[in-house]
């Protein structure tokens, strides 16, 4: 069903006021979750997921039989807030949705995270999703990159995932709700630094055309979503460091060095 706001004025301004390669606001914030090696609360918009990474530590007993000799196993489970949607539907653990949506993001780290140091263990990410307003899986994608470096969990590189679509012949970029329901839409996931793609996914059909054009986009806005990742957990690395060195044992050492 096609939605009655206009997606695309004359002036080429969507229905939130952005403008076609426009990406909506981000926030990141690495505040500790309960007992969670590394967790962020990543916000895209109204979009908001949190995410908390344990491990990687010994399988649980009932769960040895699938782990592997020479790699860890990465487990990922999803679960939606049900004042986070528009639906009154209530999901659990077994909806369909969200376990293709817990297999499409451990699909794309698999290849990314350094499992074979870490053999015979588990690394367990738990998604929550706060708030929704399209960019779903992007979101989920980017939140778990980040607290899987917050995790110490070694990484070949950042995954930084973006979706978008074709209104007409116009590429879109950062797709909200409204504009997912009414045009054909690509997420695709990028390894910033080698260039590498992860992911693919598409629920419509979109033009061949039109795919190489939107899909050259979100590579260049995976890039720009780098930057801001790297940033952010850059500052907040160097916001632990100051934390260790004015320790009690720096002072000491400080003292020691002037004596």
């Amino acid at each position: 069903m096609s939605s009655r706001i206009e997606l695309l004025n004359a002036g080429l301004l969507r229905s939130d006021g952005r403008r076609p390669y426009e990406l909506r606001t981000l926030a990141i914030n690495f505040a500790p979750q309960g007992t969670a090696d590394g967790s962020v609360t990543y916000s895209h918009g109204l979009t908001q997921v949190r995410v908390s990474v344990l491990g990687p530590h010994e399988p649980k007993s009932g769960t040895r039989r699938e782990t592997f000799h020479d790699r860890a196993t990465l487990n990922v489970e999803v679960q939606l807030a049900p004042f986070g949607v528009g639906e009154r539907r209530r999901r659990g653990r077994g909806d369909k949705r969200l376990l293709e949506l817990a297999a499409s993001i451990k699909s794309t780290f698999e290849p990314v995270v350094q499992t074979h140091l870490y053999p015979r263990s588990t690394i367990d990410v738990f998604v929550h999703v706060m708030q929704l307003d399209g960019g779903l899986l992007p979101a989920c994608i980017n939140a778990s990159t980040l607290a899987l470096a917050a995790a110490g969990i070694p990484l070949f590189d950042f995954v930084c995932a973006i979706g978008g679509g074709v209104h007409g012949t116009q590429p879109l970029l950062d797709l909200t709700t409204v504009e997912e329901n009414d045009v054909p839409s690509v997420v695709v996931g990028v390894m910033p630094r080698t260039g590498r793609v992860t992911l693919v996914q598409m629920e419509t059909r979109l033009h061949m055309d039109r795919f190489e054009e939107v899909f050259q986009v979100a590579c260049d806005a995976g890039k720009i979503l780098w930057s801001e990742m790297r940033d952010a957990l850059r500052e907040r690395t160097g916001g632990l460091v100051d934390k260790l060195g004015a320790g009690p044992g720096m002072v000491v050492a400080k003292e020691t060095e002037e004596t």
